[in-house]
C-alpha cells in the first residue's frame, strides 16, 4: 500500500497547538508553521479506524490498560528494536515531560546538579530548574559535522557529585542516532559513578535509513538497573494529542518510588482513547511508519540540497533520526531577535528558534520537515528568499 504522504491537510481551525496560533506566537496568521514537532501527515488508517470505533461506544468511561495494549508495546520493541521489555517494567504516563519531571524529583537532591547534554530538547532545562535542581551542562562538541559526547567532561560532573544524568536518544534537535560504541562509553561511567540515566528515546522508531535506535537499558542488565526509558508511539504515528506514553523501569525499588510518586499526583489513569490506538499502532502501523521513514529521508535531502544551493550561509547538520532539521545560520550575521525577525516578519515562517535548546544554539534554527513536500519547499523559498533580501 502507498500512503498519501504529499497530500495536504487543512488543519487551521481545528484548535492545533501548530496551525492555530500564528497570529499570537508570531504576530501574523500568514505565518507557515514548520516549528513544533507534529506532523502534517495523517496517522496510520488502522489508528483511525480504532479511534472512531472507540468513540462510536458513546460512553467514555474510566479506561484500564489491557492485555493486548501490553503485548502490542512489548511485541514492537521485540521486533523493531531487538529490546525484551518485561511487562512488570511498564508505567504508563500522560507525557514524556511529565515522566522526566517526576524522574528529576524522586531522584535527585533539591540543589543537586541534574546533567543534560546542551543543546537540548528544552523542557530538560525546565525540569531541572523548576524542581529545584541545577543543570549540569555536559556540552555536545560538533565533529565532522555532527554532534558527539564530551566523555572527559561528563565524567567531571560525574566525579563532582551529579547523580542524575537525562539523555535524549535519537538526539533533538541535533538529530544524531547514538552508536553501540558511543552509548557503552557512556554507560560505562555511569556504573563507575552510580548515575541513574533517563533515557527519553520517544524518537526512537525515527532511525532514518542507514541508522539503528540502540535501547540505553538494552545494553546490559547492570545498566538497565540505573536507567528509566521514557517512550511513546505519539512521534512515531503523529498521536500527541493523545497524550499517551510509558516508562520501562527494570529496577523494582526505582519503579516502586515512581509508580508512588505518580498515584500521588492522580496521574496514574489511561486515558480512554490510548488502549486502542496504541494497540493498532503498533500492531498495524509497521507498513506505514516504513513507507513515512523514506519519504522523511526525501525531505531531508531536499531540505539539505535546497538550502546548500541557495543559502550557503547556512549551514545543515544532516540528521540520522528524528523528522527534526537542524541549521547553522550564524553565517548570516544575526543575533536572536534579528532571526526572528527575519522568520515571522519577513519570511513569514516560523522554525523554532535555537537559543531555547541552549546557549550553545544561539543563531542555529530547528526546522520541522514532517510535511508534505510542497509546503517544505514553500517554506524554504519564503526563508531562503527573505534572507538573500537582507544579505
Amino acid at each position: 500500500m502507498t500512503y498519501e504522504f504529499d497530500r495536504i491537510l487543512d488543519r487551521r481551525n481545528t484548535n492545533s497547538y501548530k496551525w492555530d496560533q500564528s497570529e499570537r506566537l508570531f504576530g501574523n496568521e500568514d505565518v507557515l508553521p514548520l516549528w513544533v514537532a507534529d506532523m502534517d501527515f495523517e496517522s496510520p488508517p488502522a489508528v483511525v479506524e480504532a479511534l472512531v470505533k472507540r468513540a462510536s461506544q458513546g460512553t467514555y468511561g474510566y479506561t484500564v490498560r489491557s492485555e493486548g495494549y501490553v503485548n502490542a508495546i512489548t511485541g514492537w520493541f521485540a521486533r523493531r528494536h531487538g529490546w525484551a521489555i518485561d511487562p512488570k517494567w511498564l508505567t504508563d504516563t500522560p507525557g514524556i515531560v511529565p515522566a522526566l519531571s517526576l524522574a528529576v524529583e524522586l531522584f535527585s537532591e533539591p540543589g543537586g546538579q541534574v546533567i543534560l547534554q546542551s543543546p537540548v530538547y528544552y523542557p530538560f532545562y525546565d525540569v531541572i530548574k523548576m524542581n529545584g535542581r541545577e543543570v549540569a551542562k555536559n556540552p555536545l562538541v560538533i565533529n565532522n559535522g555532527r554532534y558527539e559526547m564530551d566523555y572527559a567532561h561528563l565524567e567531571q560532573l560525574m566525579q563532582g557529585g551529579a547523580k542524575l544524568m537525562l539523555l535524549c536518544s535519537p538526539h533533538n534537535p541535533g538529530g544524531r542516532v547514538w552508536e553501540r560504541g558511543e552509548l557503552e562509553k557512556l554507560a560505562e561511567l555511569c556504573l563507575k559513578y552510580g548515575v541513574i540515566v533517563v533515557s527519553d528515546e520517544i524518537h526512537c522508531d525515527l532511525a532514518l535509513p542507514g541508522h539503528k535506535h540502540i535501547p540505553f537499558a538494552s545494553l546490559s542488565d547492570e545498566i538497565a538497573q540505573l536507567t528509566l526509558t521514557t517512550l511513546a508511539p505519539t512521534k512515531t504515528f503523529n498521536l500527541p494529542g493523545l497524550q499517551s506514553s510509558f516508562v520501562a523501569i527494570p529496577n523494582p525499588e526505582l519503579k516502586r518510588k515512581f509508580d508512588y510518586r505518580l498515584k500521588t499526583l492522580s496521574l496514574h489513569m489511561m486515558h480512554f482513547f490510548n488502549v486502542d490506538a496504541v494497540a493498532a499502532a503498533y500492531n498495524e502501523g509497521e507498513a506505514w511508519l516504513d513507507e513515512l521513514k523514506v519519504y522523511l529521508q526525501g525531505n531531508v535531502d531536499y531540505a539539505i540540497d535546497y538550502l546548500n544551493e541557495q543559502l550557503p550561509e547556512v549551514k545543515p547538520m544532516r540528521p540520522e533520526g528524528t523528522y527534526l532539521l537542524w541549521i547553522d545560520c550564524r553565517g548570516l550575521g544575526l543575533d536572536v531577535p534579528g532571526l526572528k525577525d527575519l522568520m515571522f516578519k519577513k519570511a513569514k515562517v516560523a522554525f523554532s528558534e535555537g537559543s531555547v535548546f541552549g546557549t550553545e544554539a544561539e543563531g542555529y534554527l530547528r526546522i520541522n520537515l514532517a510535511c508534505p513536500r510542497a509546503i517544505l519547499q514553500e517554506a524554504l523559498e519564503r526563508f531562503c528568499g527573505a534572507a538573500k533580501k537582507q544579505t
